[in-house]
């Protein structure tokens, strides 16, 4: 199908809606119809500018004849303004038209582990999964501790948190893999570099719609919390853990003294690691388009080193280098995060062409 064609049936699908919506109809369908028009019409409105600023050119060119020659220079003035125009707006529609990721309006749970280096790796997973908070903060969007299992001097072995908001998931996505940090530990007494990483995972929070969990699958096991160095945060069976049979995912959580709370909280990192798999599974089938994407989206890839004595933060995937590295700890990741969006987005338009 050609582009023209595939533009021509969007416009007819929008005409349709709005006299399907005018005719009225029950609630439920209303709402659907409802939505798809308000999810279609901004698409429309960028078709149309497009294609009226295409039939500007073309008679802008025609008027280029003129023997006028006062007039000739005007057209020709338009004539150069709109073609310089034309390739930004028809490059955002292109992006309007690629196929959206299901996900990207989703919030998400975000995982930080420590990997390889021992305490120091503790102590930068805790640094990255502050780094989200304050990013989180600083854009508008809900940061919620769900798990946090710390060293008891500064470190985390794992942090999970749920962050909700306007377009987290499609921000974040491309934080997960392996963040590798380079500097002088604070227990180094002879001042050598030392590498050490932690592994980030971005998943899409699923809703109960999304992912079906059968109460027969679950194993559910509860136990004493336990704190810092096996001190007992209370004395009751409050901590939760969850098995999903079919897969072996386990989850828990102990940051609540409420048993149910906590079922809460485990509850909803397992359906967003179960729904994850599936995006997953389906992603894997187009594992061929997905080469020219931002990273394979295998979390054991090293994804981005943060250099303390250098100052500097790079992400190997695009070959961005940022010399600015404590504001960037302090959460200002707008430039990184924008990069990797851009970068994605080129990918897919070149793929689409």
């Amino acid at each position: 199908m050609s582009l023209d064609e595939k533009l021509d049936r969007i416009l007819s699908r929008h005409d349709e809606l709005n006299h399907l919506l005018a005719a009225g109809g029950d609630s439920q369908s209303y709402a659907k119809l409802s939505k798809e028009l308000s999810d279609l019409t901004p698409l429309v409105e960028s078709v149309r500018t497009w294609r009226q600023t295409q039939a500007d050119l073309a008679e802008a060119q025609a008027m280029m004849q003129e023997s006028d020659p006062e007039m000739k220079a005007m057209a020709e003035e338009e004539y150069y303004a709109l073609k310089a125009k034309l390739p930004e707006i028809e490059r955002a529609m292109k992006l309007m038209l690629l196929p959206k990721d299901a996900a990207d309006d989703k919030n998400a749970i975000l995982e930080v582990r420590a990997g390889t280096g021992g305490e120091e790796a503790a102590l930068f997973a805790a640094e990255l999964f502050r780094m989200y908070q304050r990013y989180a903060a600083r854009v508008g969007w809900r940061f919620e501790v769900l798990e946090s299992s710390d060293t008891g001097i500064g470190g985390t072995k794992e942090a999970i948190g749920a962050i909700s908001g306007k377009g987290v998931f499609a921000r974040l996505k491309f934080e997960s893999g392996v963040h590798r940090v380079q500097r002088v530990p604070v227990t180094e007494a002879g001042g050598r570099i030392h590498t050490s990483a932690a592994t980030v995972a971005v998943l899409p929070e699923a809703e109960e719609v999304d992912i079906a969990i059968q109460d027969k699958d679950l194993r559910i096991d509860v136990f004493r919390s336990q704190g810092a160095g096996g001190q007992h945060v209370n004395t009751t069976d409050s901590a939760v853990r969850i098995t999903h049979m079919p897969t072996g995912i386990v989850v828990g959580c102990q940051d609540e003294k409420s048993q149910h709370k906590n079922k809460a909280k485990a509850m909803k990192i397992l359906r967003a690691k179960l729904y994850d798999r599936e995006r997953e599974a389906a992603e894997s089938e187009r594992a061929a388009s997905r080469k020219s994407q931002v990273g394979s989206g295998d979390r054991s890839e090293r994804i981005r080193t943060y250099n303390f004595p250098q100052g500097r933060v790079t992400d190997h995937r695009i070959n961005l280098t940022l010399y600015k590295i404590d504001r960037v700890i302090e959460g200002e990741l707008d430039e990184i995060v924008e990069a990797l969006v851009a970068h994605d987005q080129a990918a897919k338009l070149a793929e689409a062409e």
